[in-house]
């Protein structure tokens, strides 16, 4: 449907002759806006997420002002709005216990201000998510910005990896094998400009998916933060918004669920964060479409990963763009795709990817030449895991895939911390660490502690990998073999509180299967004497999260957000 003027969203506050809509203009022009500036004209809304704090999007301060010329350009009048900026290493205790707010926040300033179409400007891992979900729960046509990725990083020849580096240096640094002296000058030389993690992280997987989702323009989740043709992007951008909110062209005219088939496509073959496997059924639950774990593994099973892009491969996100970018990637994945999926430009997905280039046969492998053998996700289940718990065999060590071992057990992330680098602790290579209280409720939030550290006595042995088990997520640039996200999570009681040190495990990632090897009669008999820990919050929002967050499997979203029941709109009185 073509929308006309009469029946603009924005319309119901500035067009009417009476006292409010008069009060509307007035307070628009006290602003310094002139009245034909604004009236007459789709209202924009342009959620900005930027911050001085926040890193990956300190640069969107400037960027907004490319949107709204472009905005201008197309006939439009711009109202940018602030959101939470969810920086990803300074927000404690995780990003994660807010991205909900996020959501919540988007949803609600779209809804309660005269906003006739978004621009989401966002990537820090859970912005995009945020972001995304607020917009398809308000369902007013939007299109989303990333921020980019920084640019790649060298130390001493070597490229450097935002996240991906940091933990095998901090390793090497604990093992007594880097110096001080190394170690600071990293501190200052790893990341280069503003802009999200260079490697196939939670913010560039999540960023990818948007666009798999047809939620960018075609190419924007690939351009580095720091290059001439982000802002241009940005501009277009706001060119196109205005067009779509004539064209009435809103999320759920896009993202529907082959849509979500061809984000699961492109996740698997990026060999994308775990953190993915959280976000897209959240994503997907508030269109109301149903995305269980077991569609994610179903594609991981039939999609290799061709993106040769750290933790995962060699590269970074940098490479991937002069390689062609993500449309470049989509392209070698052609035979799997949705192609008839609408995007956000007005074309479809295979007519975006019509002039698509590969300009490096290494960074963006075929399907018959991947990185791996090994997939992007695997989903596990067994009676640690009853409805799942999530691994990504591309990032962890293929000998550990089949392994069986004894717990050493820590029930919550101080204790961790406390006894991680003892060096009486009973552990050697073949222990299996399983740290408890890590999960939506108990971390609070589902904190990324799910890489926990090699003890150090191993690392001083030469160990750079183990089994690691837990409730907890984990960072997308990180690596290793380790068993996240399991559900129910311990804090609620589920079989992960029960698991005591010495037990043995077995994880069977070919198998899909992760077991506890005590008997039913004993687990029954732990249940019965466990109580439940004291709650974190007693009141504000970590008390409204606690209370409706839903489980890992899920989304982690709220119960009540989930769905797409209307909402009505606010009245203009």
């Amino acid at each position: 449907m073509t929308k006309t003027l009469e029946n603009l969203r924005s319309q119901r506050w500035f067009a009417a002759d009476n006292m409010r809509a008069f009060a509307h203009r007035q307070r628009t022009q006290q602003t310094g806006y002139r009245r034909e500036e604004f009236m007459g004209k789709p209202v924009i809304g342009i959620i900005n997420t930027w911050s001085d704090i926040s890193t990956c999007h300190k640069h969107l301060r400037e960027r907004a002002q490319n949107v709204r010329e472009g905005i201008i350009r197309a006939g439009g009048f711009p109202l940018e709005l602030p959101a939470m900026s969810l920086g990803e290493v300074m927000v404690k205790p995780t990003t994660m216990l807010y991205r909900n707010f996020l959501a919540m926040e988007v949803e609600e300033l779209l809804r309660s201000h005269p906003i006739d179409g978004a621009i989401l400007m966002g990537g820090c891992d859970k912005t995009t998510p945020g972001l995304l979900m607020g917009a398809f729960s308000m369902n007013v046509p939007a299109i989303y910005i990333p921020a980019g990725a920084t640019l790649s990083g060298w130390f001493k020849g070597q490229k450097i990896g935002t996240g991906t580096h940091t933990r095998k240096f901090w390793d090497e640094k604990r093992a007594g094998n880097l110096s001080e002296q190394d170690w600071l000058r990293l501190e200052s030389s790893m990341t280069r400009s503003h802009g999200t993690c260079n490697t196939m992280g939670t913010a560039s997987t999540m960023t990818a998916i948007a666009e798999a989702l047809g939620m960018t323009l075609p190419g924007a989740c690939t351009i580095p933060a720091a290059d001439s043709a982000h802002p241009r992007m940005c501009s277009l951008a706001g060119e196109r918004i205005v067009q779509m909110v004539w064209e009435d062209l809103k999320p759920s005219d896009i993202v529907n669920e082959a849509a979500f088939d061809n984000a699961l496509i492109t996740y698997m073959a990026m060999g994308g964060s775990t953190n993915a496997a959280v976000h897209l059924p959240a994503m997907a639950g508030r269109l109301g479409i149903s995305l269980p774990l077991e569609r994610l593994d179903y594609w991981s099973q039939r999609i290799p990963v061709i993106a040769n892009l750290m933790p995962s491969g060699s590269y970074l996100m940098e490479d991937l763009f002069y390689a062609g970018g993500l449309p470049a990637l989509m392209s070698r994945l052609a035979g799997y795709l949705n192609l008839e999926q609408p995007t956000v430009n007005g074309r479809t997905l295979g007519s975006n990817l019509e002039d698509a280039e590969i300009y490096n046969d290494d960074v963006i492998r075929s399907l018959d030449n991947p990185i791996t053998s090994q997939g992007t996700l695997a989903v596990l289940k067994g009676n640690l895991s009853p409805t799942g718990a999530v691994l990504k065999p591309s990032a962890a060590t293929p000998a550990l895939l089949k392994h069986r071992g004894q717990a050493l057990v820590f029930e919550n992330h101080a204790e961790m911390n406390a006894r991680i680098d003892d060096p009486a602790l009973e552990v050697d290579a073949s222990t299996v660490l399983v740290l408890k209280n890590a999960g939506p409720q108990g971390g609070p939030g589902m904190p990324e502690w799910g890489g926990l550290p090699i003890p150090k006595k191993l690392l001083q042995q030469g160990v750079r990998d183990m089994v690691r088990i837990s409730d907890a997520r984990m960072s997308g640039t990180h690596f290793g073999t380790c068993v996240l996200h399991v559900t129910p999570e311990s804090y609620i009681g589920g079989p992960l509180a029960l698991v005591q040190t010495g037990d043995w495990i077995e994880l069977d990632v070919d198998a899909r299967r992760l077991h506890l090897c005590v008997d039913d009669d004993e687990l029954a008999r732990r249940k019965a004497a466990w109580q439940p820990p004291q709650a974190h919050y007693e009141r504000g929002y970590g008390a409204m999260f606690s209370r409706h967050v839903t489980q890992a499997d899920q989304g982690c979203d709220f119960d009540f957000l989930q769905g797409n029941a209307p909402v009505s709109e606010p009245e203009i009185f």
